[in-house]
């Protein structure tokens, strides 16, 4: 039994990433991941500048930096990873900013609890779920933080 968020309840750009992962077979999931690591985006160099103390995730066991950027009423985030290294992280990341890059805060924070545990699901990869959780956290935060500043 699921615990899965109720469609219709969720922004559209959130709820047609669960969709889409929903109807698929685990090795269509497996494919899909590979196909999203290569669609990460790549951090621009403003970012690499900065103190990466502030943008890194401890509890995942890869190294991952998430720079969030608040233009315009809407976030758009970059990770910082080795791909090569973390292809699954990578395209965690890919799938998940597909459905929250250039909306606003509050898309970010209608991410379900259990859209990890959706995405993952049948994968084989629940060891992942808890860095991959803590990165979910870390977004939802800076999309608090970007809602309390336009208030």
């Amino acid at each position: 039994m699921s615990d899965a968020t109720p469609p219709g309840t969720l922004p559209p750009t959130i709820e047609r990433v669960l969709a889409r992962f929903r109807s698929m077979g685990r090795e269509e999931k497996m494919q899909a991941l590979v196909h999203y690591s290569k669609k990460l985006e790549p951090v621009p160099q403003r970012f690499l500048e900065l103190d990466r103390g502030n943008f890194s995730v401890p509890e995942c066991q890869t190294r991952v930096d998430l720079f969030p950027e608040h233009h315009d009423g809407k976030l758009h985030f970059y990770a910082d990873l080795n791909v090569r290294q973390s292809p699954t992280i990578a395209a965690f990341l890919a799938i998940l900013f597909s459905a929250i890059n250039e909306q606003p805060p509050e898309t970010t924070l209608a991410i379900p609890s259990d859209f990890v545990h959706q995405i993952m699901e049948g994968i084989g990869l629940s060891g992942r779920e808890f860095g991959l959780n803590a990165m979910v956290a870390r977004i939802k935060r800076f999309a608090e933080r970007a809602t309390q500043n336009a208030a």
